[in-house]
């Protein structure tokens, strides 16, 4: 147990809990094969190797009867025809290969027991490998169909590297996966209230932690103190980071810290953040079981922040309202 200045006790911070989407998969990327193309045919002909479609950010998913929900995966000779968006994913621990298919759609079911599901919808249902498979897909997937220009000299990029690299024929640029780098804090002041805000499209009573992406020549320390100032009118001073997620909507990796206010007034942007309160534990509480607040999604290191402030797990979206 901790006492804050306020002489509030609560439980420590227990950096030891899984947070949505950074549970170890299990899989090995394996990169040094990925430019190995007869390594990359064998793998792909081997009778073990299986095979999943990404489509949009989603994939399928089937239910079983023991109550879990699993990625459907094929044997490679079932799977769809591409001949050029085939990602390799990595291999588990028993040598099995994974690869992922991107395609304009998804395949149908003739059992029609399978459904598409995104990470925001599946990110918490699948087992770590599946979940690991799919964030390398879908943040794959995005990429792939953002960059499919050379940003040097405009010409059509191709496919290299089992799908982590577009390689320009025109000039010779190669073209890596990008990743943006974005901060997510919780805010908390001298009476040891959180700082939450609600963005102008969210719906009424969605709160959640203050976030934004890093600017060049910005050290990320630096970005947590001008967004909350940006976003809210409240200057912060000390900043601890505790944990990242990757976040593939569609490519950031998002930094969460904690940050310690210096000011307490407010003062919303208007353009990102519609509203901002500060929350004792007792108001958050009373909010959630009221239905005036809604709880952030259990899969966002969001939650995870709140959580770690707040001393026990936040109710589930469904428990409240």
């Amino acid at each position: 147990m901790s006492t804050t200045a306020n002489g509030t006790t609560h439980r420590p911070i227990d950096l030891t809990a899984p947070i949505g989407l950074t549970a170890s998969s299990g899989i090995d990327r394996e990169a040094h094969h990925r430019l190995d193309e007869a390594w990359l045919a064998a793998a792909w002909s081997h009778p073990t190797t299986r095979v999943f479609v990404v489509s949009g950010g989603q994939a399928l998913v089937d239910d079983t009867p023991d109550g879990r929900t699993e990625l459907v995966m094929t044997p490679a000779f079932e799977a769809p025809v591409t001949e050029t968006h085939r990602y390799f994913l990595g291999t588990d621990e028993d040598g099995v290969r994974y690869f992922a298919l991107q395609k304009d759609a998804l395949p149908g079911r003739m059992d029609q027991s399978a459904r598409p599901a995104g990470l925001r919808e599946a990110g918490l249902l699948l087992s770590p490998r599946d979940v690991g498979l799919l964030v390398h897909a879908v943040a794959l997937e995005n990429w792939q169909r953002l960059h499919r220009f050379c940003s040097r000299c405009g010409e059509r990029t191709v496919i290299a590297a089992a799908g982590h690299i577009r390689r320009c024929q025109a000039c010779g640029a190669e073209h890596y996966p990008r990743t943006d780098p974005a901060v997510i804090m919780l805010v908390t002041d001298e009476e040891d209230r959180a700082l939450l805000g609600r963005q102008v499209h969210w719906p009424e009573g969605r709160f959640s932690t203050l976030a934004g992406f890093v600017e060049p020549g910005e050290s990320i320390e630096q970005s947590v103190r001008r967004e909350v100032f940006e976003e809210a009118g409240v200057t912060v001073g000390e900043v601890e980071y505790i944990a990242s997620q990757p976040w593939p909507f569609p490519s950031s990796l998002m930094l969460g810290f904690m940050a310690r206010a210096t000011s307490s007034e407010i003062d919303v942007d208007g353009e990102e953040i519609h509203e901002a309160r500060w929350f004792s534990r007792e108001d958050l509480r009373a909010a959630f079981e009221s239905g005036e607040v809604l709880p952030p999604y259990g899969i966002s290191i969001a939650a995870r922040l709140i959580e770690l402030w707040y001393g026990k797990p936040l109710p589930k979206p469904g428990d409240v309202g």
